[in-house]
């Protein structure tokens, strides 16, 4: 059997040097090119904003089970 390639179209891929290289170019980089902050350094709600919050929804369910226990044991009657 001999040795050659038996695809028709090996010389006409594009990018290949003889003997199978790639030319510097002819490929994507490595890695990102992105040098830029990566939107993490973003401004949010300060953490006091945070904390009002999930305490004024704490509250609401808090009152909101007490109003129920309260109407099953008869408190208002």
């Amino acid at each position: 059997m001999s040795g050659s390639n038996p695809d028709p179209y090996e010389d006409k891929i594009t990018g290949l040097e003889p003997g199978g290289g790639v030319p510097p170019g002819e490929t994507p980089p490595g890695e990102a090119s992105t040098a830029g902050p990566q939107g993490h350094d973003e401004g949010g709600p300060r953490k006091g904003t945070q904390v009002f919050w999930l305490a004024a929804i704490g509250a609401g369910v808090l009152l909101t089970l007490l109003f129920f226990i309260g109407y099953i044991v008869g408190f208002f009657d």
